[in-house]
């Protein structure tokens, strides 16, 4: 009788991920802000693993965006100490795939465009609202939000609705935390999540101009409160990039990507279930829940397999994303 191998059930086999050649590519990005010096790039390396003074402590909310990512980097902010009860020990996907594949609908329809398009897209100043049915309510900036709470880093598994996966390291803290501190209300029900609107610097919302714009996403309180759902601040050991939702975003591993909404402005306690925007331009083929779920099709495709960014291949795809275990429960 042949043996049973047990695998987790975040378990990728080999031949489904991407090479980590690319991962913490430190230098380059210290190149990118216009630093250098082995000093500055030691401070950066040695502060993962110890707790740090928070970048927002020490730079106001008006300063320039490469002023506060350098001093994420040069205070240990990032890269964060990852969290080894989310961290499967696998290769991650090759992070130029991940930078310059995107689904940003504000700036492109086409995924290789978006990340040519964010140029003037401006993130810094930038504050988030939190507020709706809550005791709580608060205006934050960006630097301020990221300084309330430890960041760590999680790697998750991420399933596009279009039948495409990723693995990729978050930097950020559950969303939980944010919830409590703002202490919703007993009939709220419901988190909406609203993203920047700004025509002027997001070329696609001209082009299509009959969407329900700004992009909306919301998830039930349980969801919003489960561990998993991250509140994310950066990717592969960076600040978010532009392209990838700076500089705040949700992840909600065990959706389909687009519940996992870029650039936030406004997080708002509702009582009743929030409209979004792609149940709202077709709530048969996007509806409001959108677990990943192999047997059930979208309309026009099949999810039971999804291709692989990076190498192409294709691989079954894992009810709730491979989180089952964590989530099931709820549903």
């Amino acid at each position: 009788m042949a043996n049973l191998l047990l695998r987790p059930s975040w378990y990728l086999p080999e031949s489904a991920i991407t090479p980590r050649a690319e991962y913490q590519r430190r230098r380059e990005f210290l190149r990118q802000l216009g630093l250098s010096g082995a000093g500055l790039l030691a401070a950066t390396l040695t502060g993962c693993g110890k707790e740090t003074t928070p970048a927002a402590a020490l730079v106001p909310a008006t300063a320039g965006a490469a002023t506060a990512a350098a001093a994420a980097a040069a205070t240990g902010l990032y890269p964060a100490k990852r969290n080894p009860e989310f961290d499967p020990k696998v290769a991650l996907s090759n992070s130029d795939e991940v930078y310059t594949y995107n689904n940003f609908y504000e700036f492109s329809t086409t995924k290789s465009r978006v990340h040519k398009l964010v140029g003037k897209f401006t993130t810094d100043p930038w504050s988030i609202h939190i507020g709706g049915l809550c005791e709580n309510e608060m205006t934050l900036s960006a630097a301020e939000l990221i300084g309330l709470f430890p960041l760590e880093e999680r790697v998750y598994r991420f399933r596009c609705v279009e039948a495409w996966a990723m693995t990729v390291p978050w930097t950020g803290f559950p969303l939980a935390k944010l919830i409590e501190k703002a202490r919703p209300k007993s009939e709220a029900k419901f988190v909406k999540f609203t993203t920047a609107m700004r025509p002027d610097q997001m070329p696609g919302i001209a082009t299509l101009g009959e969407y329900p714009w700004p992009y909306t996403e919301g998830l039930r309180m349980d969801e919003a409160r489960h561990p998993l759902t991250l509140l994310a601040t950066g990717l592969y050991g960076e600040p978010l990039k532009k392209q990838n939702g700076a500089p705040l975003r949700i992840v909600v591993p065990w959706k389909y990507g687009y519940k996992s909404i870029k650039s936030l402005v406004r997080i708002d306690f509702v009582a009743q279930q929030p409209a979004t925007l792609w149940e709202t331009l077709n709530p048969v083929e996007y509806p409001f829940e959108s677990n990943v779920d192999p047997g059930k099709p979208h309309p026009r495709w099949s999810q039971a397999s999804e291709r692989v960014l990076g190498n192409g291949e294709s691989v079954r795809t894992l009810k709730y994303n491979g989180y089952a275990d964590a989530v099931a429960k709820l549903y």
